[in-house]
């Protein structure tokens, strides 16, 4: 049954203002839901990022169920908490594929959790759709396994490109989170940097449970990079930035995409000011989908959004296509066969998407450099800067 943490959105469907993202022309949506599931962290050091997919997911229910929903259903979700950890995404793949009004499932947060489910909901022939799963092997699981994240084997040379191309790092020292997520990472961002005439000085993991880097920071000072790449989320990031300093680096730093949250910044204070990063989405961009999301999400919550909020919303709305493709007797199959068929889906990351049917992830990717200045993110000035100490 769908209990725990379910959040069926109705009332706010003659409340909430649509978007653009889908045109008014239908009634608000009435009946018995259409159900999907989520396995993401709702608790544990990821929390934050399912509180960013919970503002993302609500937002675009709004916009779908207030125009129509899906053939005249309204759409639902039920979010259960897996802290990310893979053990917890294997059982709550298990209960997801029992429970028959389940039509696809989104998630995990992170792809050794999702990587962890993939055969349970391949062998149910239940769609799992991991929207921030980046790993270039997450979708190798099978023909029920997709993702509109972009590959780290296509993120990771824009990363490579930010920090020798732009910012000019010739000898650089990589700090990379101990998973399967962040070994995999450092090795695309490794190769992408020696293509591009830089040299890798040193490169050191950590666990994700670490808290005191500074015996490894020494060892990165004594390799003398001209700059510092953190393979990390916001969370760990923002702890290494503060203890950067401590140990005498003063190089400037870039971080991979994960790190772009307001968090990263609330966690960092003065430590993250100078560090760069790349990411897929940015509110301040012109693109009409971007500035009708950001315009809808600032009246829901009044604040601006990021790329995670950005990332469930999209979610969403590919979830949507797929359901209205597969048609009014939609059942787990159809599903599965619709996202090979839907193309130029509205989206806020990509304008329109289409999903490649062998590697079965969309087509198309795209990055904006940001960096941290003055405590907030902005576009970068293509500068190797130095963050200020605490």
């Amino acid at each position: 049954m769908l209990h725990r943490q379910t959040f069926l959105r109705l009332a706010a469907l003659f409340l909430a203002a649509p978007l653009s993202v889908l045109p008014a022309l239908a009634a608000p949506a009435t009946g018995e839901p259409l159900w999907f599931a989520v396995s993401g962290p709702l608790t544990g050091q990821n929390a934050q990022y399912g509180a960013q997919w919970k503002a993302g997911f609500d937002l675009a229910l709004d916009d779908i169920n207030a125009n129509g929903g899906i053939h005249g259903r309204p759409l639902a979700y039920v979010f259960e908490d897996s802290q990310s950890d893979p053990r917890q995404a294997v059982g709550l793949a298990q209960k997801f594929v029992n429970d028959k009004r389940v039509l696809i499932e989104l998630g995990d947060f992170s792809s050794p959790a999702s990587m962890a489910a993939s055969p349970i909901y391949q062998r149910a022939g239940l769609v799992q759709f991991g929207f921030t799963n980046s790993h270039p092997d997450f979708t190798n699981g099978g023909d029920f396994i997709w993702s509109p994240s972009v590959s780290q084997a296509d993120a990771q040379p824009l990363l490579a490109d930010l920090a020798v191309k732009t910012l000019g790092f010739k000898r650089v020292a990589v700090l990379y989170l101990n998973t399967d997520w962040g070994r995999t990472s450092k090795d695309v961002f490794v190769k992408a940097a020696e293509a591009r005439g830089a040299q890798v000085a040193i490169a050191e993991g950590y666990q994700p449970d670490e808290k005191d880097f500074r015996s490894t920071l020494v060892r990165v000072r004594d390799a003398k990079p001209d700059g510092v790449v953190l393979v990390s989320y916001y969370a760990d990031g923002a702890l290494i930035a503060g203890q950067v300093r401590s140990v005498g680096l003063q190089q400037p730093i870039v971080a991979s995409s994960s790190v772009y949250s307001p968090k990263f910044i609330e966690l960092g204070g003065a430590a993250v000011n100078g560090i760069h990063t790349n990411t897929s989405f940015f509110p301040e961009e012109p693109r009409a989908e971007v500035q009708s999301f950001v315009k809808g999400f600032r009246a829901k919550y009044a604040k601006d959004p990021d790329a995670f909020n950005a990332f469930a919303f999209d979610a969403v709305q590919f979830a949507a296509a797929a359901l209205r493709e597969a048609g009014p007797q939609a059942d787990r199959r159809s599903v599965r066969d619709a996202f090979y068929k839907i193309k130029d889906v509205p989206s806020v990351i990509f304008g329109k998407a289409t999903f490649d049917p062998k590697t079965r992830r969309v087509i198309g990717v795209k990055s904006v450099d940001l960096m941290v200045r003055d405590g907030k993110w902005a576009l970068s000035d293509g500068k190797a800067s130095v963050a200020s100490s605490r």
